[in-house]
């Protein structure tokens, strides 16, 4: 019985493991693609738009 509760809590511990390394990774690729838009454009970073004031302003990652 001791072997069973250790092979469960390996796999949940694999399991969020992995889930993590998922999120981690979409970011990361995210986060590469807009560098290679702004590398494309030219560009020194995306504006975004303040939506209490209206004013544009560099986004910050």
């Amino acid at each position: 019985m001791p072997q069973l509760i250790f092979f469960i809590l390996i796999g949940l511990i694999a399991w969020y493991g992995y889930r993590s390394f998922k999120r981690e990774a979409a970011r990361v690729s995210q986060r590469v693609r807009q560098a290679e838009k702004e590398a494309s454009n030219r560009a020194h970073g995306t504006l975004v738009q303040d939506p209490k004031t209206g004013e544009y302003h560099v986004r910050e990652d």
